[in-house]
């Protein structure tokens, strides 16, 4: 697989895993206005009824993403939604190679984007137990902004964006055994006061 197809599809699975919506709606901006030229079977991205969608559901998640009971809810509902979507996108954007290389890239990007998305749920989890409502919208803006940037990256320098998303997914990967960890220990004293 070409370092450029490998770039795309690591740099997009991680930003899905943040925001999908983000993602196809970065992709299809930048193919529509000639910023980046996407494969050919990406292209539908910059579809005037796709991105219609994708920015649509970007707003909508934009103000779910910010109430702090309704944020968890959303997150439960896109472990099935941004992991698959990731998967798809990885899967078009290497039509070019062989089958199992397709299948190889969709396996890579549904995981990397599963790693990013329980990154993201479980920080939001620690986030969200702070009184004040500013630090879950600020970690939110950071993790769209996050999701955009990463998505240009893939799409113009994918060398940067497959080592940013290797330490990006290695990242998540260590909040969850963290928080994991930690919710264990709070299991444990519970259980025994």
């Amino acid at each position: 697989m070409p370092t450029g197809s490998l770039g795309l599809v690591l740099g997009t699975a991680f930003a899905a895993g943040l925001n999908v919506y983000a993602t196809v709606a970065t992709l299809g901006l930048l193919q529509r206005f000639g910023a980046i030229v996407l494969p050919e079977s990406l292209r539908p991205l910059a579809h005037p009824l796709i991105l219609g969608l994708a920015i649509l559901l970007y707003l909508v998640e934009f103000v779910a993403d910010k109430i702090p009971a309704v944020d968890h809810v959303w997150d439960v509902i896109h472990t099935f939604i941004r992991p698959p979507a990731a998967a798809i996108l990885a899967f078009a954007a290497v039509a070019g190679v062989g089958e199992p290389w397709r299948i190889g890239a969709a396996l890579l990007a549904g995981t990397v984007a599963l790693a990013s998305h329980g990154g993201k749920a479980s920080a939001r989890l620690a986030v969200n137990t702070s009184p004040e409502p500013f630090s879950t919208w600020g970690v939110s803006l950071g993790e769209d902004a996050l999701a955009v940037a990463l998505t240009w990256l893939a799409a113009t320098h994918p060398v940067l964006a497959i080592a940013l998303a290797i330490l990006l997914t290695a990242a998540a990967l260590w909040v969850v055994w963290i928080l994991y960890r930690l919710a264990k220990r709070m299991a444990a004293r519970f259980r025994t006061a």
